[in-house]
């Protein structure tokens, strides 16, 4: 697999791959861990010692995904990227990858796929199990690549930075971004909110973007395992809301169905 290209997070200049170490011509360094990802995010741009989610989070999102609840939306990100793809050798960027259960899926025979993550327990699972990904530890906020180097990118519930994205996508190149919808994970909140709110399903500010297409995915997920139930709680924002009310509705259910409804928007870098 050829050497990854990426821009040193000091001073923008390009890095190099020196067997195990990339550096830049200031001499910057960074090295390659054992698991085969490297750390672009040095600790002066960090904003807390460990930043992104947590080592239990990122396992918890690692054990559902693997149990394919997700799999339609993974199969409809592909699908969109077979549909568009207009490049023959193209280079692929999943921004804020995760543990790479989407990532790994793009990987084709003559495309370059990368992922980038703020947390770097998530990049440390991805780079060992996805061995013909590239991965990063790095911000959204500023990305490890030159301008104008990507051909397709796309974002699962990642912050959306347009002025960056916009400077590292090509002219005609296409961001992905997913959302959810209204009633994402409705039953899940209806235990924890006397009044559970629909999500805002407002499209974002793209300028510099052209809105191509607008997707919504909705389907039901049957959760019979209470280790299902409580991943799921655990990999959200709603595990900070966690009762021994919810506990109790997740543990004593027989059957427990929940709603997903996710906004899929296909946009054009003008």
């Amino acid at each position: 697999m050829p050497n990854p290209q990426y821009l040193c997070p000091l001073c923008n200049h390009p890095l190099h791959l020196d067997n195990k170490t990339f550096k830049c011509e200031n001499n910057h360094s960074f090295d390659v861990a054992k698991e085969g990802y490297v750390n672009l995010l040095p600790v002066q741009f960090k904003h807390s010692k460990d930043p992104g989610d947590n080592k239990q989070m990122v396992n918890a999102r690692r054990a559902f995904l693997e149990n394919e609840f997700y799999a339609p939306l993974r199969n409809k990100l592909l699908e969109l990227y077979q549909n568009f793809n207009e490049f023959d050798a193209n280079t692929v960027l999943d921004i804020g990858c995760g543990e790479g259960y989407y990532t790994s899926s793009h990987k084709m025979e003559n495309n370059h796929v990368y992922g980038i993550d703020i947390a770097k327990n998530a990049i440390r699972i991805a780079a060992k199990k996805y061995r013909d990904c590239h991965y990063s530890v790095a911000s959204i906020a500023q990305l490890p690549f030159a301008n104008e180097s990507i051909d397709w990118a796309y974002s699962v519930y990642a912050p959306i930075k347009v002025e960056e994205f916009h400077r590292i996508i090509k002219a005609g190149g296409y961001l992905l971004v997913v959302s959810p919808g209204a009633r994402h994970l409705w039953q899940l909140k209806s235990l924890i909110y006397r009044t559970p709110q629909p999500h805002d399903e407002t499209c974002p500010d793209m300028s510099g973007f052209e809105l191509i297409e607008e997707t919504r995915l909705a389907y039901e997920m049957s959760m019979p395992t209470i280790d299902d139930r409580f991943n799921l709680l655990t990999m959200t924002p709603f595990a900070f809301k966690s009762s021994d009310d919810l506990t109790r509705a997740l543990t004593q259910a027989e059957q427990f169905v929940c709603e997903t409804d996710f906004m899929i928007r296909l946009f054009k870098r003008c």
